[in-house]
């Protein structure tokens, strides 16, 4: 009993057995010691990786801090649970949490041997030790403890297995060992292990791979088999014949089985969204998780839940559509190109972001395009400002006028170039007035006069000033926040000198689309001309599930009418002349009906963006293409090399063919839903027949000049977009 002491330090009932005076401790200090800890060890969830699902429930990306999937005993293979018992602790199930007999046969065979050869721990002890590494995270301090060789952390690991052992069933035990063991490369757990290694379930590992895996835990670096094959196949010898020494196989079976290669096919564990096939989507599906505070009370909770949680995220993105999204941007925009391409697409009635697709890929590599910045997405969800959407802007102002009540056959003055006084144009009540004139042209010639049909396909540009004189600057943006354009209100701030700092943004230049906004808000707001009237937030996600398969949280489609259903039918029909033949990009005509407005912004920063944004009832889509450098910054598009060719910057030149390569791909899934017969048309009076598409004089709907006055440059209280004489034109 004495040799047993001194090896075995035991501590039964609190007492400790007195090998703790052969290291230098007091006996009692050790049993005061061992009494302080306590009773029973916290086993806490494991970390398990989410799993982030498409549409169609196809596994788009996996995200975790662990790669393991939690498996219950009956889902692993009986002979990888013999396999890994023999190996590590053969008489598992016949003692406690300390096993006198294994840990003699160690220690004895460890001295003959001159070195570690056999464990002396039980899989309960082992449990305990995987236990506190786990707890100990990424702290230094708490990692050493959990490993330190000393006396003091084998009795505190030999008193949780006790109560281990008091408190769960042996094959509880098992099953919450080999769910937490590591496995090497990265694999957590069996489940994982099994994928990782050999691409089966663990329901479905074979003896040679069971042997493979359960050689892994006595070291998984050193038996690596995509590393170290020979070791790999050395210890998983040494297992089989350990199976056939206790009966467990025969020995006839292991030495057939010993004759073998591993077999290994081994799957690549990707975490994160690099390697997925929506890249960016998925990196928006997690930064608009994170922001949802249902799902922790602070950031660092939230991403804890996503990275560890073992969660099913469905998402609303359709994997065809992702491919034609991709396909139409990077094989009109170049990864390398001074400009960003990029495409949105949101179903209307839902708000369900079905894709987005923008030309620079995923990566840390700038020479090769590669970037992380989301240039698809708001702000707060990619981290890049945005570009000014030009002439997409006039649809807000159409749809405004509309909803007040203007004719449609109403005439407004459409000069080719004129002087506006800003004080023409109302501000919201109670706010300052607009001050000063600017000077405007249009890039197409006019007939002088023009009604909303005419005016609105032809994107004239002294049209849609004449017109916004009517509706005021104030309900044309608001709709367009209500219709999801995140715009920012004036402040009402002053500057040094005392002149009124206005919004860049709710000004008279407003029409011309100076703010800075994301394919996916524009792609959002024209979904709601498509949903006659019916707003709905974009959402990339439909339900989560916990680890166990429970819902968590659904997202459910958050939607309200910002307008008429008679004045989205009509902003349809008008819009409808830009895709037919005549209309800018009458060449992306579909073959469902399909609607759509050119946008290009006309600046001293010679056309920094320029948009297409087209919808049918089914699917809205905003594309984008934004001179930027290799760090983002905006630049001018005119005279840039674009997939190999010098470009004159226009939204139907260089966009509006991204909207259609990927719109001709998608439409072969739509249903030919018409739109909806304006009955504003109806009542325009007898003598107004609805205008045919007329012939283009100019291949841009742009806003040349329309950028460049009034504004901040004198006076400080102004609708144009010079600011200071730079102006905001190109602004990320």
């Amino acid at each position: 009993m004495a040799i047993v002491s001194v090896v075995l330090g035991v501590v039964v009932s609190g007492l400790a057995i007195p090998f703790a005076g052969v290291l230098g401790f007091a006996a009692s200090n050790t049993a005061d010691g061992i009494d302080n800890l306590p009773q029973e060890l916290e086993t806490d969830e494991l970390a398990q990786k989410t799993t982030i699902l498409d549409a169609n429930g196809n596994t788009i990306a996996s995200i975790f801090d662990e790669n393991r999937v939690n498996v219950s005993l009956n889902q692993i293979n009986r002979r990888m649970v013999k396999a890994l018992v023999s190996i590590e602790d053969s008489r598992f199930y016949e003692h406690g949490a300390l096993d006198f007999k294994g840990t003699m046969r160690a220690f004895f065979t460890n001295a003959a041997a001159g070195g570690v050869v056999q464990g002396g721990s039980t899989l309960t002890q082992q449990l305990v030790k995987q236990t506190l590494l786990q707890q100990a995270g990424d702290d230094p301090e708490a990692q050493a403890a959990a490993t330190a060789e000393t006396p003091a952390r084998k009795l505190r690991e030999l008193r949780y297995a006790i109560a281990l052992e008091n408190r769960h069933s042996k094959d509880w035990i098992l099953e919450r060992y080999l769910n937490i063991v590591y496995f090497g490369d990265g694999a957590y757990g069996v489940q994982a292990a099994a994928r990782h290694y050999f691409d089966v379930n663990a329901k479905k590992l074979n003896l040679n791979q069971s042997a493979t895996l359960a050689g892994l835990v006595q070291n998984p670096s050193a038996y690596d088999p995509t590393d170290y094959r020979d070791r790999a196949i050395t210890r998983r010898n040494i297992v089989l014949d350990r199976m056939a020494e206790l009966s467990v196989i025969p020995q006839e079976k292991a030495d057939q089985v010993k004759d073998r290669g591993l077999g290994l096919k081994t799957q690549p564990s990707n975490n994160g969204c690099t390697s997925s096939q929506a890249q960016f989507f998925c990196a928006y599906v997690l930064e608009y998780l994170k922001q949802d505070e249902s799902l922790g009370t602070t950031l660092d909770e939230r991403e804890r839940l996503l990275y560890s949680g073992g969660l099913t995220i469905r998402t609303t993105v359709d994997l065809a559509y992702q491919k034609a999204a991709d396909d139409s941007v990077r094989g009109r925009v170049r990864a390398t190109d001074n400009a960003i391409g990029a495409l949105a697409l949101v179903e209307p009635g839902t708000g369900e972001v079905k894709a987005i697709a923008q030309s620079r890929p995923m990566g840390r590599d700038k020479a090769s395009g590669q970037t992380f910045l989301n240039y698809i997405v708001p702000k707060q969800y990619g981290d890049s400002n945005g570009f000014q959407a030009g002439s997409t802007f006039k649809a807000f102002v159409l749809a405004t006028a509309i909803e007040d009540g203007i004719p449609l056959n109403r005439t407004f003055p459409a000069p080719n170039s004129t002087t506006f006084n800003q004080d023409d144009f109302a501000n919201c009540p109670g706010k300052p007035r607009f001050v000063g004139t600017f000077p405007m042209q249009n890039s197409v010639s006019s007939s002088g006069t023009e009604n909303l049909y005419t005016g609105a396909r032809r994107s004239i540009n002294t049209f849609f000033f004449n017109l916004e004189k009517e509706t005021g600057v104030c309900k044309p943006f608001r709709l367009a926040k209500q219709m999801g354009v995140q715009l920012t209100s004036p402040t009402g701030k002053r500057d040094k000198s005392g002149r009124l700092l206005v919004s860049p943004e709710r000004i008279p230049n407003f029409t011309l689309g100076v703010a800075d906004v994301s394919p996916l808000e524009m792609a959002e707001a024209y979904a709601t001309f498509g949903a006659r009237g019916v707003h709905c937030d974009s959402r990339p996600v439909t339900s989560i599930e916990d680890a166990n398969g429970s819902t968590l949280k659904e997202y459910p489609a958050k939607c309200s009418r910002v307008m008429s259903e008679s004045t989205a039918d009509a902003v349809n029909d008008i819009l409808r002349g830009v895709i037919e033949p005549g209309g800018f990009a009458s060449a992306q005509q579909l073959s469902v009906p399909a609607a759509g407005k050119t946008g290009t912004t006309g600046t001293t920063a010679k056309s920094p963006s320029v948009w297409f944004v087209g919808y049918t009832p089914e699917i809205a889509t905003a594309a984008m293409v934004a001179g930027a450098n290799e760090f983002g910054t905006p630049i001018g598009l005119d005279g840039l090399t674009i997939n190999g060719v010098t470009v004159s910057a226009s939204g139907s030149g260089l966009a509006a063919p991204i909207w259609g390569d990927a719109m001709k791909v998608v439409d072969d899934s739509l249903d030919a839903v018409p739109f909806v017969y304006p009955a504003s048309v109806e009542g325009a009076g007898q003598d107004f027949v609805r205008p045919p598409t007329p012939p283009s004089n100019s291949s841009s709907s742009g806003n040349t000049g329309g950028n460049t006055g009034g504004g901040n440059n004198g006076n400080g209280n102004g609708g144009g977009n010079n600011g200071n004489g730079n102006g905001n034109g190109g602004r990320r």
